[in-house]
């Protein structure tokens, strides 16, 4: 929503929200897996436990210290393709999928253990150049709990239920790169 009081438009980026190309509804962010890289992620993180696609989106993002998380949109295509390839077996627990790696999968994850080293490497650069400025645990902690409030919305996205949504996460942003509030010392002019 634009400021009444405000001669700038949205997004003219003099806020601080410039528009930033590749990052529009449907736009990507800055590749952080090279082709094939996600898939023996996934099949190494699998085969060292069972687990839920949810659980895989935490453990990668417990690989980058938080920086980079996978969206749920790029993960379940994977395991998808995993799975049909018959690397992965998908198993229904609670509602969810837990996934338990096959021989077949074993077999290619020990054929490719160079490979997998190379991820990790890549990892590990990727982490220090996305993660620019560490976070705080605390913030990092509710960055978590935010994308997650958002993933068990899904699904009751009204007109007006966008609009507060936006208007609160916006707000935030704002209110994030303003910083905080400094008062004046007693004396000094404000």
């Amino acid at each position: 929503m634009r400021d009444p009081h405000s001669h700038r438009e949205p997004g003219d980026g003099r806020d601080g929200f410039e528009k930033r190309p590749g990052r529009e509804r449907g736009g990507r962010g800055p590749r952080v897996f090279a082709p094939g890289d996600l898939k023996l992620l996934l099949l190494a993180l699998i085969a060292e436990q069972p687990c839920h696609g949810y659980d895989l989106i935490r453990q990668i993002e417990g690989l980058f210290d938080g920086a980079y998380s996978p969206s749920p949109g790029v993960i379940y295509p994977t395991l998808t393709f995993l799975e049909e390839s018959e690397l992965i077996t998908g198993d229904v627990d609670g509602g969810k999928k837990r996934y338990t790696i096959t021989d077949a999968g074993r077999l290619s994850l020990s054929e490719q253990a160079v490979a997998l080293d190379g991820v990790r490497m890549r990892i590990d650069v990727s982490k220090r150049s996305l993660r620019g400025h560490d976070r705080p645990p605390e913030i990092h902690e509710a960055v978590h709990n935010l994308r997650h409030a958002l993933q068990l919305h899904h699904g009751r996205w009204s007109a007006q239920e966008i609009t507060r949504v936006a208007g609160l996460l916006n707000g935030t942003a704002h209110a994030i790169v303003d910083g905080p509030v400094v008062q004046p010392v007693q004396g000094e002019n404000p």
